[in-house]
This record gives structure tokens, C-alpha cells and sequence, in this order.
């Protein structure tokens, strides 16, 4: 039975950083009603969590506010790669990547690529895409207390300003409330790993003679590595503002009271090199790097995303871009069981799915902090020691061997050794340029809402899966979508570059099918002829939506 509540929502929402909103733009765009509370007044002042991957920006591509992200991410639009240096006095040190898409590659795998925008900047950007959606963010409102049932939750929320407390009743619960979790505490649910890496103390400054020492070198992010005055440099603006992050080690005593305006000030001219230059700190915010991830991600009706779930190594800015991925899974999950076209069994395959993609990315992340000799990183034996080599097989090229998918390989590893996207179930389905009624889109561009069947327009195998498809939409209350790709004039899509086949790219044979989940991944293919179209594909999506 349900308690009365001032508010009921299918979805309550906690924690309104970057992993709640984006969490809120899908619920949003999905149709799914819901309500966000965060107990700070408002989003991001830092410009912290600036490195958005690839796919990251596919989510934000297809959910609508990719352009107003590159918008707000103008100013750094320029920048590139890593620098090591000792200072930045003279020509000496190294890159240790100067370009993040070399030769321009990237553009065969995807439709976008990376964007470096702080998240002060893109926090407001996707505030505004979720509130043109419907969402209600209440921010200064903080979780009190919750509690459990088993036909929904009870949250208890006190709007900070007035001090008053109001009851909402939801459906479920996603905490995104951040590495010290409340929701996650309360729940019991620990955390396994190596735990803390190391500290570091953000501060943001203005200097305007920074630039001319800075000159042409647009890096992302700078490791200054003089013993005197380690660091990491990154720029705001370009121009006159900067944040510089110095290594502190509460471990040997070290206090944050001994980070003066002062002591900061000596420390960053001597890490940039120059002991007359211009430093007006604006503001100092500390912060520890760890890798952890959560045991399990849900307890009933209660889900964790981002930082709640899993802590991650900065180095590569794998640990916002995995929340967000988080937020994108389990959303289009939650739509399908509240819209009644999958059964409950669906959200448990949100923990079998993301965590273990947390756990590889986690230790890939710490890899690469010792790669790059990450300033005021000293890994204990042992951490850091995973593979290593390039990253678009971890941002790309994860994928689920379990969950809401069917006939993947099991064996597989979650992030292989080298980038294969041939539409393999389990992993995120191949792109390719196509064109609908003369419009130049993206095969990625056709997932988010619903289910997707992707057969010929050359076959009579291809009309007949058409034709199943439709009958399963009709008949089995399951939002599918169907497109024939190819030429002639049963086609609904067509290609845009000569020489491509759909077919060939998703390992399936032309009298096959694919059949793709609404976040992109490839849940089932029947790679040749199939006798009984119709029951294969009606089994294979009772499979991966839980509906036995």
C-alpha cells in the first residue's frame, strides 16, 4: 500500500552534479516523470571534470545538447594533449600525447568526438536541456532519510532555504550523490579496491603574464615536475585564468590549513618558473583521488550511479564519463519497466552490466596515472599495473558479456586489448553515415527510444524480418522500431558513402538482423537465415527485456 506523500514521482533523483543531471536529461527525454534534489544552491563553481569522452558526447549528441556543450566549450576548443615539463620557462620536457585524435581517425568510429568542457560550464547546459524536458531540479534540498517497501520508496527532503521537511513516494530511487555517499551508507552496500591514491589541493587563480610564458603550447593540462614545486597546470580561459592542482599528503601529517595564500602563490611560480609572476588565488578546494567500486550497485528499488558507485584515478577523466554512461543505461531500463514493455528483471541487469565495466575502467584509469607519473602519485606495488596502451578500447570498445544481452561471449574480456565494434552482442553498435528522406544521419542516431531491428532492403529475408517486426510491435506491446538499409524502394535508409555495407559492419550476412538496444548496444543478431523470423526475434527480445 502507499504512503501518502506531498510529491509522487516514478523516479526520485539525489544529487543534481553531473551524473544526476544527465541522469534527469534521459529520464527527460525517455518521458519519465521525475524529481532531483541536491543539497548545495546550485550547480558547479569549480572548473573540475572537464574531459569529455567520445562516447560521453554520442549520449549527448542523441539526448540533444551537443551543441550548446560545444558552446560552452569554445574557449578550450583549441586545446590538446598532455605536456610534462619541469617548468615552463624555455623549450624543455615532453608531450605526452599532443593530439587527442591524431590524423583525425576517430571519425571512422563515430559521428562526434571528444569536447573539453568544465563541468562550471557544462553543468548549467544540461540544467537547461532537462528543465525544457519537464524535469523538476530542486536545488538547496537535501535527503534526509528513506525508506523502503515493496512497491516503492519513501524519501523524506528538507528544502534547505525555508527548513521545511516534505515526503516523496517514487517508484525507485537513483543516488548520485557522490564518492561519500549518503544513500549508498544507509544502504550498507561497501566498496572494494585499493582505496586512496592520493590528494591533491585545487586552486583556482588569475595571472595575465601566464599566457606570454604559456605562449602557443594549447595543452589540456600540464605536469609540472620540479621537485620544489610539482603540479598540474590547466587553463580555464587561455588567457588569465588557470587552476593549478598541488599534491598534498594528509598521509605524513600535512594539514589544509598549511595550503596558505601565500605558500599556494610560491608554489605555483616556482612550478611554472617564474618567481615575479602575477597569482591572485580565487579559491582552494581539496580533493582525494581513489579507486573504488561499490559491491553492488542496487538494493531493491535504490541504484547508485557515478561517484556513488565507483572512485577513479583522474588521469584520462574516465570517472565522470562512466557515471554519465551509468545514468544512460540504467535510464533507458527504467523507462521500459515503468512504460510496461519489460518486466522487473531488466534493472538487476544494470549492476551485472555497469559494474564490471567500473572495475576494469577503475584500474585502467590508475594505469594511466602511472604512465604519466601523475604529480603526487607514488602507487604502492601492485596498483596501477593493468594493461596499458591506447584508451578507445576502454571508451569505446567496452562491453556487456552478461546482462540484458544474447549470445554474447561470456569469456570475453570487459574492455579488450584493441577497439572491435562488428556489432558483436554485448557492445556498442557499429556507426555508419546514412541517409533518411535525404538527411544525413548517424546509425547511432536511430537508438534511444525504443528497440531497433536492422534488416536489408535487398532481401527477401530482409522484407520478411520488416514484416516480423511489425507483427511483435503490434502485437506484443513492445516499442520496436524497424529499418531496411540499402537501396531501392523498399528502403528506409540508405547510404551515404559508397561502398558501405550495414551488414558486413554488424557481422551478419544480408538474410540477417540486428537488434539493438535503446542505449546503442547490440542486444541479439541472427547472422544468417532463421525458418521462423518472427518467434526468433519475439524470444530473443523476451530475453534481453526480462519478460518471462
Amino acid at each position: 500500500m502507499q504512503q501518502k506523500a506531498d510529491h509522487q514521482v516514478p523516479v526520485l533523483v539525489v544529487g543534481g552534479s553531473l551524473v544526476g543531471l544527465s541522469m534527469s536529461l534521459f529520464l527527460g527525454r525517455l518521458g519519465v516523470r521525475h524529481l532531483l534534489v541536491e543539497r548545495h544552491s546550485g550547480t558547479s563553481v569549480h572548473p573540475r571534470g572537464r574531459g569529455n569522452n567520445v562516447r560521453t558526447m554520442e549520449l549527448f549528441r542523441g539526448a540533444g545538447v551537443e551543441p550548446g556543450i560545444k558552446e560552452a566549450a569554445s574557449l578550450l576548443a583549441d586545446n590538446h594533449g598532455i605536456l610534462q615539463t619541469p617548468s615552463l620557462v624555455g623549450d624543455a620536457g615532453e608531450w605526452l600525447f599532443k593530439e587527442i585524435d591524431p590524423g583525425g581517425g576517430l571519425a571512422r568510429f563515430s559521428p562526434t568526438g571528444w569536447c573539453l568542457c568544465s563541468q562550471n560550464d557544462l553543468e548549467p547546459v544540461l540544467v537547461k536541456g532537462a528543465r525544457a524536458l519537464g524535469g523538476d531540479l530542486r536545488y538547496f534540498h537535501e535527503l534526509e532519510s528513506f525508506a523502503q517497501d515493496p512497491e516503492g520508496v519513501t524519501a523524506y527532503v528538507r528544502d534547505r532555504d525555508s527548513d521545511r521537511m516534505y515526503t516523496v513516494r517514487a517508484d525507485y530511487l537513483v543516488a548520485a550523490d557522490g564518492p561519500r555517499s549518503p544513500v549508498r551508507g544507509r544502504l550498507g552496500i561497501g566498496q572494494d579496491g585499493p582505496g586512496d591514491l592520493f590528494a591533491n589541493v585545487s586552486v583556482t587563480f588569475r595571472s595575465k603574464l601566464l599566457a606570454d610564458i604559456v605562449g602557443d603550447r594549447r595543452f589540456i593540462c600540464c605536469y609540472l615536475t620540479d621537485p620544489g614545486g610539482d603540479g598540474a597546470l590547466l587553463p580555464v580561459d587561455n588567457k588569465e585564468n588557470w587552476v593549478f592542482h598541488a599534491p598534498w599528503h594528509p598521509e605524513h601529517g600535512e594539514t589544509l590549513e598549511e595550503f596558505t595564500e601565500e605558500r599556494l602563490q610560491r608554489h605555483i611560480r616556482h612550478a611554472v618558473g617564474a618567481p615575479d609572476l602575477d597569482v591572485e588565488i580565487t579559491g582552494k578546494a581539496s580533493w582525494r583521488a581513489a579507486e573504488r567500486v561499490a559491491e553492488r550497485y542496487a538494493a531493491d528499488r535504490v541504484f547508485l550511479a557515478g561517484d556513488s558507485a565507483h572512485e577513479m584515478s583522474p588521469t584520462g577523466a574516465f570517472g565522470s564519463n562512466t557515471g554519465i554512461q551509468d545514468a544512460h543505461n540504467l535510464a533507458w531500463k527504467l523507462a521500459a519497466v515503468l512504460g510496461g514493455w519489460a518486466g522487473p528483471g531488466l534493472l538487476g541487469t544494470y549492476d551485472t552490466e555497469r559494474r564490471p565495466v567500473a572495475v576494469a575502467t577503475s584500474a585502467r584509469a590508475s594505469a594511466r596515472s602511472v604512465e604519466h607519473s601523475h604529480p603526487g602519485f607514488a602507487p604502492a606495488p601492485g596498483i596501477g599495473g593493468g594493461k596499458r596502451g591506447g584508451i578507445l578500447n576502454v571508451v569505446l570498445g567496452y562491453r556487456y558479456p552478461e546482462g540484458a544481452v544474447v549470445g554474447a561471449d561470456p569469456d570475453r574480456p570487459v574492455v579488450p586489448d584493441a577497439l572491435r565494434l562488428t556489432g558483436e552482442p554485448g557492445s556498442r553498435a557499429p556507426h555508419l553515415w546514412l541517409r533518411r528522406a535525404g538527411e544525413r544521419i548517424s546509425t547511432l542516431d536511430l537508438y534511444e527510444r525504443s528497440p531497433v531491428l536492422l534488416c536489408d532492403a535487398g532481401s527477401a529475408a530482409g522484407a520478411g524480418w520488416h514484416a516480423a517486426a511489425r507483427r511483435v510491435a503490434g502485437t506484443d506491446g513492445v516499442p520496436l522500431e524497424a529499418y531496411r538499409i540499402g537501396a531501392g524502394a523498399d528502403a528506409g535508409l540508405t547510404y551515404d558513402t559508397e561502398g558501405d555495407d550495414w551488414a558486413a559492419a554488424h557481422g551478419v550476412t544480408a538474410d540477417g538482423a540486428v537488434l539493438v538496444r535503446p542505449d546503442g548496444f547490440v542486444a541479439w543478431r541472427a547472422s544468417g537465415t532463421v525458418r521462423d523470423q518472427e518467434t526468433g526475434l519475439r524470444e530473443a527480445l523476451a530475453e534481453v527485456l526480462h519478460r518471462g
